[in-house]
This record gives structure tokens, C-alpha cells and sequence, in this order.
């Protein structure tokens, strides 16, 4: 055995006066054979010690060329699944991230190193960790890395943010990537690079293609709004990948996708956007497919009040059978906010029939007592879901809008010349007749 590392030595020895030839001579190709080498003998005798000692040394020689370094990192990460342990393999790793660390030519083999480090850490058990090591690496500023490589390596430091659930840095992170991004037409073909650019390196095999990319993207977002309870956003998520071509054409696929943006745009409070996106969906020919749910949007469309009890037998074993679906369940709250929106739907229908009605027979619509009816009017008041006054001492409620002075003279001053106007067409309508009947008089 020590004949062996002394036969290893004096050639890594010899292999060393070569290198240093070379690397002062500048000559690139035989300087990378001389490292390539160095560090192919130290793992053909799986020295993993002086593997690392040697790694450390040659990229600190004076004047070390570039592509020499980036041909021995590229070298050495070739043996990181071969090494004989899990501590040989961190080690390593390590040794590499200390070599190629603040070295712009050899930022994407640093980026790769990171992520595998992260990859063991969070293996055993250490997320924290993991996610810090992650966020160290701006990948969105190298522009050698290719495109799906960049979004899969922000995808992994948001999923390692929602894990230890730090929500605040992982939508941070989630903004570097635009959702526009993936809508770009890969079947259209690559330009070639110009002379003077970077040339983009071709992303490894296990990066996932775009589309894949996306609805993992998609995914983590709606873990990240579902913390929130933020509805709308978790709906247009599913619309999102419910749009993808592989979804589409599975209807095992998209008809649990179809049910959770049906069950997400009702959960959701009523606004411009949710209004557009409930109008559109019931638009879709495949809502065709799951009738109840079709029924279940129309119901929140037509201006009629919904009754709880029959709405809630109706559709409990539907909201219920949700938590084995695609998406898991609704949330804690979902129960909660239903039966809330379905009050906010029969306020606002109540508002389109009446100006005014009582307190007592607004609750009585309702299903609800007199007080609990009062609190959701005012809430929906504050929100500007709507306008309206209540007069407590009388127990009215008033939904017109109360017109100023200018307003009330502007449509008196409208109405006034459409009078105006209807009176000059019928004194000109007359006057025709009039001559018409005199013509006819005369013949």
C-alpha cells in the first residue's frame, strides 16, 4: 500500500512540472491534459483525500489559466457519484464550491454543486439549511445557463422556502420568474448565436421540459396562496394548468383540475375579475362533462336567492370527496367562506330587487337573525362590494345611492331636452300629416 502512494505521488510529482510548463508556457490543451490527469490518478486510486488536496492546489498556482480550472471542476464533478460514502461525497462537493466560488467561468458548475449539497441536506432532514444554501445562488444573472435550467433551479429555492415556510421570501423568489415565460413557442427554432455572444449551455437530462415547468411552477404558487386563503389567485393557478395541452387531453386529468377552479371561483369574493373568470369558465364545453358543477356556476350567475340548507345537501358529498382529488382539499376555512359567499350573493340579489326593504325581512331572505344579516351588510358596505344605508332606529335598509345637487339638476337638464326633442318630432310629425291631408283635398 505505501508503494502504491509513493508510485502515486512521484506521478502526480512529475504530472506537476508538466503542468506548470505548460500553464507558463500558456499553452491551454496541454495545461487541461496536465490537471485532467492529475486528478484521473488520484481517483483511479481512490485517494479521496489527496483528490481534494490536489483540487485546492492547482486552481491557487500562480497564473492559472481559466479553462484549465473549469476542465478540472467539470473533471472532478464526474466522480462525486462514484465516491464511497455520503462524508467523502459532501467533502467533495465542498472542495469544489471553495475552488470555483466568485469565479464568473465556472458559475454554472458552482450553481450545480450547490443545488446537489442542498439536495443531500435536505435528505437528512436539515430544510433550513438546505434553503439557505439554495438562496446564496442568483441564477437569473448567468447567462450561459439555459432558460429551463434557471426556472428549475428558482423552483427548487421557492419549493425549500414554502418547506420551512418562509412564505415572505419565497414570493420574492417566485417574482423572478414571469408566468409569460412559459408561454413561449419552443417548437420555433433556436437562432443561432451571433459572434461576441454567450453561448447558452444545453441544460442536463434531468432538468424537466418547460411545460413540466410550468405546472410545477403553478403548483408551488398555489401552495403559497393557499397559506393565504387567497381563492382568486388559487383559481387562475388551476386555470393555468388546466390550459396545458397534456391536461387537456386527459380527461382524468383535467376534470379534477375543472372541478377545483368551479369550487376556487365560488370561495372567491365577488369582484370584477371573479365575475369575468366565473362568465368564462361557464363558457368551456367541457364543463359539459361534470353537469353539477355547470349548475353549481349558474346558480351564482342567476340573480335568485340561494337557500343554504337544500344549496349545502346538495353539494356536501361534492366539497367533501374533493380531499382525494388532485389538490387535496379545500382548506380548513372553505366551509366557512361557502356559506359566507353564498350570503354575499343573496345581499347583493336582494340590492338588484329592492331600494329599500327592512332589517327583519332582509333576514328572513337570508336565513339569518336580524344581527348577523346587519354584520354582513356592513362588511360587504366597507368593502365596496356594494352601496348601501341603514337606518337602525327604524330598521330600514336603503340600496339607492344618494345624488348630490349637481347630479339631480344634470339628469333634470337631460330629461328635459328629450321632452324637448319629443315635442319638436311630434309638431313636425303633425305638420307633415297636415300637409299631406291638404294635397290630397286639392286633387
Amino acid at each position: 500500500m505505501e508503494g502504491k502512494n509513493v508510485n502515486l505521488e512521484a506521478a502526480i510529482e512529475q504530472l506537476l512540472n508538466v503542468e506548470k510548463q505548460m500553464r507558463l508556457a500558456g499553452d491551454v490543451a496541454a495545461t487541461k491534459k496536465a490537471v485532467t490527469e492529475i486528478l484521473q490518478l488520484c481517483f483511479e486510486a481512490k485517494d479521496w483525500k489527496s483528490l481534494n488536496e490536489q483540487i485546492v492546489n492547482l486552481s491557487k498556482k500562480r497564473g492559472q489559466l481559466k479553462q484549465a480550472v473549469t476542465a478540472m471542476v467539470q473533471q472532478a464533478m464526474q466522480y462525486i457519484d462514484q465516491t464511497p460514502d455520503l462524508e467523502t461525497r459532501i467533502e467533495l462537493i465542498k472542495t469544489l464550491n471553495s475552488v470555483s466560488a466568485g469565479k464568473i467561468f465556472v458559475e454554472i458548475e458552482r450553481a450545480r454543486l450547490i443545488r446537489r449539497l442542498a439536495k443531500i441536506k435536505e435528505e437528512q432532514g436539515l430544510i433550513a439549511e438546505a434553503a439557505d444554501l439554495m438562496q446564496e445562488v442568483a441564477v437569473e444573472t448567468f447567462g450561459a445557463m439555459a432558460k429551463t435550467e434557471k426556472i428549475a433551479f428558482i423552483l427548487e429555492q421557492v419549493r425549500l422556502c414554502l418547506d420551512r415556510q418562509d412564505y415572505v421570501r419565497a414570493q420574492i423568489l417566485s417574482r423572478k420568474i414571469s408566468p409569460r415565460v412559459f408561454d413561449v413557442d419552443s417548437s420555433k427554432e433556436k437562432k443561432k448565436p451571433k459572434e461576441g455572444d454567450n453561448v447558452v449551455e444545453e441544460p442536463p437530462a434531468d432538468i424537466p421540459s418547460l411545460l413540466e415547468l410550468k405546472h410545477i411552477y403553478y403548483e408551488l404558487m398555489i401552495q403559497y396562496y393557499f397559506h393565504n386563503n387567497d381563492y382568486l389567485e388559487i383559481c387562475r393557478c388551476y386555470k393555468a394548468i388546466y390550459e396545458i395541452p397534456s391536461i387537456r387531453e386527459d380527461p382524468s386529468q383535467w376534470i379534477p383540475v375543472l372541478r377545483k377552479i368551479c369550487w376556487y371561483l365560488i370561495l372567491a369574493p365577488h369582484d370584477p375579475m371573479q365575475s369575468s373568470l366565473l362568465n368564462a369558465t361557464l363558457e368551456d364545453k367541457n364543463l359539459s362533462e361534470i353537469p353539477k358543477f355547470k349548475l353549481l356556476l349558474k346558480q351564482f350567475i342567476t340573480m335568485e336567492v340561494i337557500q343554504w340548507t337544500s344549496f349545502w345537501n346538495l353539494y356536501k358529498d361534492e366539497f367533501e370527496s374533493e380531499k382525494n382529488m388532485f389538490g387535496g382539499s379545500l382548506g380548513d376555512k372553505a366551509a366557512e367562506d361557502l356559506k359566507m359567499r353564498i350570503i354575499e350573493h343573496n345581499i347583493l340579489v336582494v340590492s338588484k330587487y329592492y331600494s329599500r326593504i327592512t332589517l327583519k325581512r332582509l333576514a328572513e331572505l337570508l336565513c339569518l337573525t336580524v344581527q348577523e344579516a346587519e354584520k354582513h351588510l356592513s362588511e360587504m358596505v366597507v368593502a365596496k362590494a356594494m352601496v348601501a344605508k341603514i337606518d337602525r332606529p327604524m330598521g330600514i335598509v336603503c340600496f339607492q345611492v344618494a345624488k348630490d345637487s349637481n347630479e339631480i339638476l344634470n339628469s333634470w337638464a337631460v330629461n328635459l331636452e328629450k321632452l324637448l326633442d319629443l315635442v319638436e318630432k311630434s309638431c313636425h310629425q303633425i305638420h307633415r300629416e297636415t300637409m299631406v291631408h291638404k294635397a290630397a283635398l286639392k286633387i
